[in-house]
């Protein structure tokens, strides 16, 4: 029997200032310090000062004019499992978490500048010039030009009505080839190292050979084929060696190698907090030296107030007076929302650490338990999707490097003594083993099973493979080197 019933359900929506504290509580300190320079610039009612300095005349505010909503909100009430990033909210969150390395700052002028002012340097025409910046716009973040020069013939045609044919611009592409770093502007490995290997003394036996194999024999040398190479050119091992050495000196990477870094396109690392081992006790904070301290204008407060307090508002003063009360609002929920994203920041940090005390007072890796988005959100009393926000792009600088707040975050497994140890460990112990391989003969996946087993570590032959190739190690024998 069907029957009909009236039920209430109490829904709440997003409201603006809600979605701002979100969006708030995802963006980085850097992100964060561009966002209030945005707000300030948009906002004449937000400006840069100390709160205090604006207490005397926030009395004369009542709650109806800073907040038409009687009911005050937290970041539970609006933070779900479908707005949150990229991470996965279950408890098998980071299963594919990447080893670490540390992070630098980005500094000195862009890498296309340095190019461009090479240019300067050469007695080219100004056509050449011209071709030559639009092929440098084309260099990707390692140094390569990966598209056709026929394709660029085309962009050029259309987007500048410049007819340039390919041999035209293979010719300009020798002259930024010319350029500093060597290999800078080839268009695929092989012709980066012959950049580079051209440019050293072929008298000398090694780098003559080296040039030879990366010209004629280049696959062979890729695939490891060694026995290949000594038979083709007849030479003995030890040549082949020396020959080895010189090409892995090369840079693969001309782009992105020393401080001649891209900076376009990469963003530079901030922190967003600061750890500090004082003897062995450990304090934090946040990142906020950049961040200005704001306030509500006092002009545009006692403007409110005289003119909310004048009975006799003609039209053109009504619609002021909405103007500058909407911004005084949104003024209120920036700061508001501001200080919410520093005291949800902190709350989560200091779970982070205190859940992980042993890695961050040492920085030992092995020290480093598994852990979930839902272990921290359990200490906080946060969402899970909370605490998924607080460690996207986020930073912390410690004694021992600058790193990223998803390198905690790892799953576990228990080993033969039934001691429960982090993936991340056990990634860390298989990558000392495979350094320490013979690299005459290097141990397949099934040997390094073995090799963990006899450790306590129980793992199927298929998750060594997944957990080599998470380190970037190749398999054995693309590892294969001649000693």
């Amino acid at each position: 029997m069907l029957k009909q019933r009236l039920q209430q359900k109490q829904l709440q929506k997003l409201s603006p200032q809600q979605i701002q504290v979100i969006k708030m509580l995802e963006i980085p300190t850097m992100q964060l310090e561009q966002r209030i320079k945005k707000e300030l610039e948009e906002n004449p009612v937000l400006e840069e000062g100390s709160e205090a300095d604006s207490e005397d005349f926030e009395e004369n505010l009542t709650a109806e004019d800073i907040n038409d909503d009687e009911d005050e909100f937290t970041m539970e009430d609006y933070l779900n499992d479908e707005d949150a990033p990229s991470y996965k909210l279950n408890t098998n969150n980071y299963s594919k978490d990447d080893k670490f390395t540390e992070i630098p700052f980005s500094v000195g002028a862009s890498f296309r500048d340095s190019l461009e002012s090479q240019l300067g340097l050469l007695k080219i025409s100004e056509r050449q010039y011209q071709l030559a910046v639009y092929l440098i716009g084309n260099i990707d973040e390692e140094g390569y030009v990966r598209r056709r020069l026929d394709a660029i013939s085309d962009d050029l045609a259309f987007a500048q009505d410049i007819n340039a044919d390919e041999l035209e611009l293979l010719d300009v592409l020798r002259i930024i080839q010319s350029l500093d770093p060597a290999g800078i502007g080839a268009r695929d490995l092989q012709e980066c190292l012959l950049l580079q290997i051209d440019r050293k003394n072929q008298n000398v036996k090694e780098i003559a050979l080296a040039r030879m194999i990366i010209r004629h024999y280049f696959d062979e040398f890729v695939r490891k084929h060694y026995d290949r190479i000594i038979s083709k050119l007849n030479i003995e091992e030890d040549d082949l060696k020396d020959a080895i050495d010189e090409i892995i000196k090369l840079n693969p990477k001309p782009g992105s190698s020393g401080n001649d870094s891209f900076v376009q396109g990469v963003e530079q690392i901030i922190p967003d907090f600061v750890l500090d081992n004082r003897d062995g006790e450990l304090q934090l904070s946040l990142n906020d030296r950049n961040v200005p301290e704001l306030r509500v204008s006092r002009t545009y407060s006692e403007m409110l107030d005289f003119m909310s307090g004048n009975k006799k508002v003609t039209g053109a003063e009504k619609d002021t007076l909405t103007f500058v009360k909407q911004k005084m609002d949104s003024a209120k929920w920036f700061i508001d929302a501001i200080k919410q994203r520093q005291h949800t920041l902190l709350l989560t940090m200091n779970a982070i650490i205190s859940y992980q005390y042993d890695y961050f007072l040492e920085g030992e890796e092995t020290f480093l338990k598994p852990m979930i988005l839902k272990d921290i959100a359990e200490r906080t009393g946060l969402d899970i999707s909370t605490i998924s926000r607080v460690a996207n792009s986020k930073y912390i600088q410690t004694n021992f490097g600058i790193i990223p707040l998803k390198y905690f975050f790892s799953e576990g497994m228990t080993t033969e003594s039934g001691e429960e140890v982090s993936t991340r460990e056990i990634k860390s112990i298989l990558n000392d083993v495979i350094s320490a391989e013979d690299k005459k003969k290097p141990l397949t996946d099934d040997k390094l099973a073995e090799i963990l087993k006899e450790k306590g570590y129980l793992i199927a032959r298929r998750t060594v493979a997944k957990y080599r190739e998470q380190l970037n190690l190749p398999v054995a024998r693309l590892r294969k080197e001649i000693k």
